[in-house]
């Protein structure tokens, strides 16, 4: 067997933002890489996710997932290379999926690990089209925003990994008007020319409220919010009568350090009889059949696409983490540590 290497590099957080994270909060470590244990794997990871919840995860708060411990390696989602196995039904060269990201070598139960097949997409894809991002858009405008044909969805945070993948949902499912929300020029025009948006604005541009509504003059049905604040008053305002708004991400104030004001328009919720449903992926995984069903067909014909920004090497981990909060990404933030 090959010999396994001494210590791997891990980011651990060493201290708790207070507004944007800095780079004094984390810290690139060497870790020993040790043999698995009986029923565990060793994996070295090819790529690891970074990802906008990650940073109410450095908050010492309660919330639906646990956060980050202080002078401990960050996890997230990452796939590798099983490079030692003392686990039945996992061999040495297997590709896997698995929440231990932010590091090298990951060594962990075998029965947190999914196997997943290089030959049918790149790797990386199973952190986003065919992972946990992909089906968060699935879910959350399919079932939370119970999506029907006919429907105007607007999209905020639409070039990002998961609105991307939600604009094109609705587009291939029947949608009479699709609209999103980017945070540059660029991202605009990908948008409309790649993804197939009937309709999108730079959000910087101008009073959201005002470009939402030259955008979608007949008002929208369904709302996917990735952003919150002033993004989540102009939908209230635009919204039909039963309009439904998915609340996936509140990017625009995870760094505040002041309570921010809630849309003040929210008394419009009862005479539009709005539904407003807060989303999580976990709560979804029943549908993972049947969205890979749909999904891959999707990406075989080419009707959908996706876009991934790599950023290379683990010692540029946190800068991509940055990066995301930034929106500097199109499509999916991720860490490749190399072949």
């Amino acid at each position: 067997m090959t010999a396994l290497p001494a210590s791997g590099r891990a980011w651990h957080l060493v201290a708790r933002p207070h507004g944007w994270p800095e780079p004094g909060d984390v810290a690139l470590r060497d870790v020993p890489v040790t043999e698995p244990g009986e029923g565990r794997i060793l994996v070295r990871n090819r790529y690891f996710s970074v990802d906008p919840y990650m940073r109410g995860r450095m908050n010492d708060v309660k919330s639906y997932v646990a956060p980050f411990e202080l002078d401990r390696p960050m996890d997230g989602g990452a796939v590798g290379e099983v490079i030692a196995s003392r686990a039945e039904g996992f061999a040495v060269g297997d590709h896997v999926l698995h929440g231990l990201g932010w590091r090298e070598y990951a060594e962990f139960p075998a029965d947190k690990a999914t196997k997943v097949d290089p030959s049918v997409a790149p790797l990386s894809a199973y952190l986003s089209v065919l992972g946990l991002t992909g089906l968060t858009a699935y879910a959350g405008l399919f079932e939370s925003a119970s999506f029907k044909e006919g429907d105007t969805v607007f999209v905020s945070g639409a070039a990002g990994a998961v609105g991307s993948q939600v604009g094109q949902f609705a587009r291939l499912k029947g949608a009479s008007r699709v609209i999103g929300s980017a945070g540059s020029d660029e991202k605009v025009k990908l948008l409309v020319e790649e993804y197939g948006f009937d309709a999108a604005f730079n959000y910087k541009s101008g009073p959201v409220k005002d470009l939402l509504k030259e955008a979608a003059p007949d008002g929208i049905d369904v709302y996917f919010d990735n952003v919150g604040g002033e993004h989540l008053e102009a939908a209230i305002s635009s919204l039909n009568l039963h309009g439904r708004i998915t609340v996936c991400g509140m990017i625009a104030q995870y760094n505040s350090t002041e309570p921010t004001p809630a849309p003040r328009n929210l008394s419009l919720v009862i005479g539009k009889r709005l539904r407003i449903q807060g989303m999580l992926v976990s709560d979804h995984l029943g549908l993972q059949p049947q969205f890979v069903k749909d999904v891959a067909g999707w990406l075989a014909s080419g009707e959908l696409k996706y876009n991934e920004t790599f950023v290379e090497g683990i010692e540029n981990g946190f800068d991509a983490f940055l990066g995301v909060l930034r929106g500097d990404n199109t499509g999916k933030m991720i860490v490749s540590l190399g072949d």
